[in-house]
């Protein structure tokens, strides 16, 4: 029998909508309008259509939203100041800088001049600190969507096998830290994980974040388990005409489909949940900047 897909584009169009109410109400009740501010370094035209729609959606929930493109050119000096500005305007209560940021510019540096109360993305050391000790404050975006997609499709993950493949800090870290907090029995792969499909084959959830093109094979995947592919893959699709491509997870969607119990498709599964996550961490660094306690619904 075929995989349940998960929809996390309609899964993150309810999301948004619980966001837009919580807006309202800030502004109706406190007189607060969150604030979101990007900052993209460059002309790569990934991060750019990006950033695009992370505006767009800003000011769709009724929130502010601020961009600021510079270019490839500028010195680290400038970008730090301009961090430092905005951390210090009140009407800002998230901060994102887009990444990778060229070569000449340190982007450890930038993440740690982010105040950590502007931090949307969870990046700066105190964040991360507060993630591992569960503290309140925001989640990393992808993590967090990908936890929401786990808890609706499978209640209590109390418990489950969960195996993480990849390490990043962006996804992998978080990600096994959240799942520990859902009482699951945790193993962090990676792409040099010794018997790496027989890790695959025990769990019971399956979170795919290497950054390789379809390198989870059908067969690795226990039936009935629940795969959530985070992978972002653009490969030659040459059924589609010369010089052609198209996107794939880091799980080989078709196989897997087969034997999973519920998966997430490439595209349209974990990507519309970050940007969604990202204005929910705003609602969250605004709640507290302000002293009020976050709405819950944003994280479960």
């Amino acid at each position: 029998m075929a995989a349940k897909i998960i929809d996390g584009k309609l899964f993150a169009e309810g999301l948004r909508g619980r966001i837009a109410g919580h807006v309202a109400r800030l502004k109706s009740e406190h007189g607060i309008t969150p604030g979101l501010a990007v900052v993209i370094v460059g002309h790569d035209p990934g991060s750019q259509v990006y950033v695009a729609q992370k505006a767009k959606q800003t000011v769709e929930v009724g929130m502010h939203s601020e961009k600021y493109e510079l270019p490839e050119t500028v010195s680290e000096a400038e970008v730090l100041a301009l961090v430092e500005k905005l951390n210090a305007d009140p009407a800002i209560h998230g901060i994102l800088v887009q990444l990778p940021v060229p070569k000449h510019i340190d982007s450890l540096k930038i993440i740690q001049t982010i105040s950590p109360d502007k931090d949307v993305d969870c990046f700066t050391p105190a964040s991360v600190g507060k993630l591992v000790i569960g503290l309140p404050g925001p989640v990393s975006c992808t993590p967090l969507g990908c936890l929401m997609l786990l808890r609706d499709q499978l209640g209590s993950l109390s418990g489950l096998d969960a195996v993480i493949i990849g390490r990043s800090n962006l996804v992998g870290k978080p990600m096994a830290q959240l799942l520990l907090a859902d009482s699951c029995t945790v193993t962090m792969a990676h792409s040099r994980t010794k018997n790496l499909a027989e890790v695959v084959r025990r769990a019971d959830i399956v979170v795919a974040a290497v950054g390789r093109p379809k390198m989870i094979q059908g067969d690795w995947i226990k039936p009935g388990a629940t795969v959530i592919d985070v992978g972002i893959n653009r490969i030659d699709a040459p059924e589609r005409g010369e010089g052609k491509t198209r996107l794939v997870g880091d799980v080989d969607y078709a196989a897997a489909a087969e034997v999973a119990g519920a998966i997430t498709p490439v595209p349209g599964g974990v990507g519309p949940m970050t940007i969604a996550c990202l204005l929910a961490n705003t609602i969250t660094t605004a709640s507290l900047i302000n002293g009020l306690v976050p709405p819950s619904d944003l994280t479960a």
